[in-house]
């Protein structure tokens, strides 16, 4: 009997080493917001994009250049086309966010853990747990209450490009999961093309006249502030991010990982609070409960269904 109670206990702790990394990726994605609209107008987003992942690039590379060489053309085809939808997740995620109020922006974009369980479920044509859509949806009520003390504003452009960016985000999650050319190369190969890929896109966009200034133009006039926020969002809301998720993602169900990233708007109110001199009322601390007690019954649930 003792033989059979060990892997009862087994899954559980197995389970944090791998939720614990991807509720980091939750927290420096919740900082983002802020770091974001601190260092980037309307006229700069391509520019910010291409410094944000050319800072990190050059490291991965050199870091990852033997994995880089051992990939087989399948696995640069499909780490170039995770590159792709990453490109435009960013671009519709940044131009969302200067263009509607974080408040709407955290909201909007925490509709991934909803779309990435349900999108899972059409794909294998299975139903997804009643638990995991009512954890979900206690979730996404917690957000609501949470976000209340800046109001949700009639919908705007910005808006519907975060809607958006939620749906690419779902793409890129199940993806990663599903692809067969990429299941068996490492992680930081992957990351690096994927980001590549990104490059390379927004550099050919920076060319594009009413794009905005260069990106070296804007550099330049970065101030000690403004580099430490690029920084940031290039070192932690980049690279530790997007390595984390491709590596976690691979051992657990993208519905989990979705579930554990949707806590990013309790983290971004946060940020808010403690850097911003945001304040948050008794509403916005119970949605904050609600957004951590429903992360909590969804871990669970899709713990028990695998």
């Amino acid at each position: 009997m003792s033989s059979v109670a060990l892997p009862a206990l087994a899954p559980p702790r197995r389970a944090w080493v791998t939720d614990l990394p991807v509720l980091l990726v939750a927290v420096v994605w919740g900082a983002s917001y802020l770091a974001a609209k601190g260092i980037t107008t309307t006229h700069t987003v391509i520019a910010v994009l291409v410094l944000r992942f050319a800072i990190v690039l050059p490291v991965l590379a050199v870091a990852g250049w033997r994995g880089l060489r051992s990939l087989n053309a399948a696995q640069w085809r499909g780490a170039g086309l995770l590159g792709l939808v990453l490109s435009g997740i960013f671009l519709l995620e940044t131009y969302g966010v200067v263009h509607t109020s974080a408040t709407n922006a955290g909201l909007i974009i925490s509709l991934t853990m909803i779309f990435t369980p349900l999108a899972e479920a059409a794909v294998t044509r299975t139903r997804p747990p009643r638990t995991f859509l009512t954890a979900a949806g206690l979730s996404v009520a917690g957000v609501v209450l949470l976000t209340q003390g800046g109001g949700f504003t009639s919908p705007s452009a910005g808006d519907l490009l975060m809607l958006l960016a939620a749906l690419a985000r779902t793409v890129h999650v199940l993806a990663m999961a599903r692809m067969r050319s990429v299941r068996e190369a490492d992680s930081l190969s992957l990351t690096t093309v994927q980001l590549g890929s990104a490059v390379a896109v927004f550099a050919v966009l920076a060319t594009v006249p009413g794009t905005g200034p260069a990106p070296w133009t804007v550099a330049a006039g970065f101030g000690a502030a403004e580099w430490a926020g690029l920084i940031f969002l290039s070192v932690f809301c980049t690279l530790f991010a997007f390595f984390v998720q491709m590596w976690s993602v691979r051992r657990t169900s993208p519905s989990r990982v979705s579930l554990l990233l949707g806590t990013e708007p309790l983290w971004a109110a946060a940020v808010g609070i403690a850097i911003g001199g945001e304040r948050l009322g008794v509403l916005g601390a119970l949605g904050g409960a609600l957004v951590l007690a429903g992360t909590a019954w969804g871990r669970r649930s899709v713990e028990v269904r695998s």
